[in-house]
């Protein structure tokens, strides 16, 4: 009888492997898009039939697509701002005047003239503006963040919150479900005790928790009265009060908004809201009308895995063939996709200079390990690459020639160019692109260049650790 279970066991395994590899196989052959995250899944189902597919169920098929469509479909002319009819200044060059043309019909807001961007070091100078901004509401909240700790500066956000919705102000918060779980107690909790309406994103639910879990809203949103906005790359959590000498301290900038494109910002969080909820937020209470502020032409763009898939590697596309003289990059994950290598590549052949700023020891040490063996191509082509010393740098900068600024939320990795929910704005102004790039000048002046040489000269074991995690790039 034994023998007869082994076999049966044996066969059964055998035949849903088979199964599994076919019908993965078979997807991947019709419905993936991207080649070399579909040869990297190829491969590992061909070598490893029976726990691959199963994989590829949760990490590789992209679950939300069909539900975005679905969820903005009744969200029509209402939600896309006209086209100001100069939206650039005269003196703008062709090509700038070009990109903005372009990132008007990719992204589905157009640009906004008028607005004001301040710059917010570190959590020291964003989180107590964004309590005052709080402290200041009469109207409506609405606060979206990947990760909002419960403790530290997070329990001053709870409490303000609270006393927000106290004295009568209309408070939404979201938060990422994956988010929630980087501390304790979860803050949706804490939130809700409080009496404040708080959701999180995607919760777990079993079996389509697994199947979506690759799948993260990385925004950073907080809208105050629906006329002062905060967005950038900055999380809330005590990691972010360097002053404080937290254990773990991240450096970064975010962003204090003002402006038309700050109603951009609020429907961003309005779809995710109606998503979360089925709530739709609408009317003057949310969206009242917005003046000018300042001199910044600004355009929101929406990335995610659902009908915006892919929106942000375009517009960054777009921004690299449009640069004539520079390309300046500080991101903390640099894994861009092929099309982005052979653009930045091209900038440096066409006489561009290209620099590019990410951290020394990263936060994920295998994702800086994958993003060690990129750089030859890069450095080959004339591109230069800086590594910023500790403490972790968490910024989220690119600009090209001086004038085109994109802040906000988006990595040049994998996960935020195709699976997370992102959200950045870009800006064309003269004044803020050249405080942005002093705040580069800053942080490279504690950084070192990274040569040929150097990679060279690395040890084997090394250069082997790095080639592994490579193999990994399309699932990071």
């Amino acid at each position: 009888m034994s023998w007869f279970l082994h076999y049966f066991w044996t066969d059964t395994l055998a035949l849903i492997s088979i199964v599994g590899s076919i019908i993965a196989v078979i997807h991947l052959l019709l419905r993936h898009r991207d080649y070399r995250s579909g040869a990297f899944w190829m491969t590992m189902i061909v070598l490893e039939p029976l726990v691959s597919p199963l994989l590829y169920l949760l990490l590789g098929i992209n679950m939300l697509r069909r539900s975005g469509r679905r969820y903005r479909s009744g969200i029509h002319e209402p939600w896309r701002d006209p086209v100001p009819e100069q939206p650039l200044p005269v003196s703008a060059t062709l090509e700038h005047q070009q990109l903005a043309r372009t990132l008007d019909r990719i992204s589905r807001f157009s640009l906004t003239v008028g607005n004001h961007l301040d710059i917010l070091h570190n959590g020291d100078e964003a989180m107590p503006r964004m309590l005052e901004a709080i402290r200041g509401a009469r109207q409506s909240i609405t606060l979206a963040s990947y990760i909002f700790e419960a403790t530290g500066i997070g329990a001053d956000f709870v409490t303000e919150l609270s006393n927000a919705v106290k004295r009568g102000v209309q408070v939404r918060v979201m938060v990422d479900d994956a988010g929630t779980r980087y501390s304790w107690p979860p803050v949706v909790d804490a939130l809700t005790k409080a009496g404040v309406t708080a959701r999180r994103f995607m919760p777990s639910r079993m079996i389509l928790r697994l199947i979506t879990m690759n799948l993260r809203n990385h925004r950073k949103i907080l809208v105050v009265d629906g006329q002062t906005a905060f967005t950038g790359g900055m999380n809330i959590r005590e990691g972010n009060m360097v002053a404080r000498m937290p254990k773990h301290p991240v450096h970064d900038l975010h962003f204090a908004v003002t402006g038309p494109c700050v109603a951009q910002i609020q429907r961003v969080f309005a779809e995710d809201w109606a998503f979360c909820t089925g709530e739709s937020l609408d009317g003057p209470l949310w969206f009242p009308e917005l003046s000018a502020t300042g001199s910044t032409s600004a355009i929101g763009i929406v990335d995610g895995p659902d009908e915006d898939m892919e929106v942000m590697p375009a517009a960054f596309f777009a921004a690299l063939n449009a640069a004539r003289e520079e390309v300046k990059i500080i991101t903390p994950y640099f894994l861009p996709n092929a099309v982005l290598i052979a653009a930045l590549r091209l900038c440096a052949v066409r006489g561009v200079k290209v620099t590019i700023l990410t951290p020394q020891e990263n936060n994920i040490p295998f994702v800086g390990w994958a993003a060690q063996t990129l750089y030859p191509d890069l450095l080959s082509a004339g591109c230069r690459i800086f590594e910023s010393a500790p403490p972790f740098d968490h910024s989220k900068i690119f600009l090209i020639d001086g004038v085109w600024s994109f802040l906000g939320s988006t990595n040049w990795d994998p996960r935020s160019l195709r699976l997370n929910f992102e959200f950045n704005l870009a800006c064309h102004d003269a004044e803020l692109c050249q405080r942005l790039t002093a705040e580069m000048d800053t942080k490279m002046a504690r950084s070192r260049e990274i040569t040929c040489e150097m990679l060279e000269a690395a040890p084997v074991s090394q250069r082997l650790r790095n080639g592994f995690a490579r193999l990994f790039i399309p699932a990071l």
